[in-house]
């Protein structure tokens, strides 16, 4: 029997393309990826944790097989309704003391969740944060981008989206002796719709979350990269210095997606830490 209870778990699920591998008994490990991107870009990293992890993926609504039509303007204005979505997969799959792997907007969206209910997570891997991307001269903080360069990044997307995502792609992914990686990158900008993709950019390059670090009582791991174009060093020293319960990780990898770059240095560092807590 089909009940509304188990109905509104399907839509949930659907919505947000949930998928599961790993060990089903196994502690929980939750992927979130960043903009432009979908779960696919997690898979070089999986099998460093399927012997021992429920491994739990989905796509942000907008992004991969999730339903387009469960986008809403409104809702997805702000990471807050992102963070929704990911607590609302949290309670329909039941899931407690999850370890949140979260790559770039994904790591403020994950720390918005782990706010509103911090007994839903055990810690956080946050993978190339960035609170806020513009440089903020008030406070002298470095965000890496001026406002200028921000809107003149937002204005090259609206133009034309195609050679946005190929001029961006490689820039982010660094790693030039692989341009095949960047063509990846490039792939997954162009699988997005665009007119979902121009909303979600301005809403990951304008976004201030800030506030939100200091409210932020879980452990996190922070995994800062070097030649990282959209999070300088600046950006994961800042953010280690506004979690108090923060490690913070400087891998040999370059570009702003080690996961998909450098997943056994990416790995290696996830689980050295996980080994690490009591």
């Amino acid at each position: 029997m089909v009940t509304a209870a188990t109905e509104a778990a399907s839509l949930v699920v659907r919505r947000n393309n949930v998928t599961e591998a790993g060990r089903a008994d196994g502690p929980v490990m939750m992927f979130a990826h960043g903009y432009g991107c979908d779960q696919d870009m997690w898979r070089r990293l999986l099998p460093y944790f399927a012997d021992d992890y429920r491994l739990v993926l989905f796509d942000h609504v907008g992004a991969g097989r999730s339903d387009v039509d469960a986008y809403d303007r409104g809702k997805y204005g702000t990471l807050d309704g992102y963070a929704e979505d990911l607590l609302e997969i949290c309670a329909v799959l039941d899931l407690k003391d999850v370890i949140l792997v979260a790559h770039s907007v994904s790591a403020m969206i994950a720390l918005i969740a782990a706010v509103r209910e911090p007994d839903r997570f055990a810690r956080l891997v946050l993978v190339a944060p960035s609170p806020r991307y513009t440089n903020d001269a008030a406070d002298g903080y470095v965000g890496g981008f001026s406002e200028e360069d921000i809107e003149g990044l937002l204005a090259s997307l609206d133009s034309n989206y195609v050679a946005w995502a190929e001029a961006l792609a490689p820039m982010a992914m660094g790693n030039p002796d692989a341009p095949e990686l960047a063509e990846e990158l490039r792939s997954s900008f162009c699988r997005t719709n665009p007119s979902i993709a121009r909303h979600f950019a301005r809403v990951t390059f304008l976004s201030d979350s800030r506030p939100v670090l200091d409210k932020a009582g879980c452990e996190c791991l922070i995994l800062q990269r070097s030649d990282d174009l959209l999070a300088p060093q600046e950006v994961g020293d800042y953010v280690h210095r506004h979690l108090e319960q923060s490690t913070l990780v400087q891998l040999q990898a370059t570009g702003h997606c080690p996961h998909v770059s450098a997943p056994g240095d990416t790995a290696r560092a996830i689980l050295n830490y996980l080994d690490s807590r009591p």
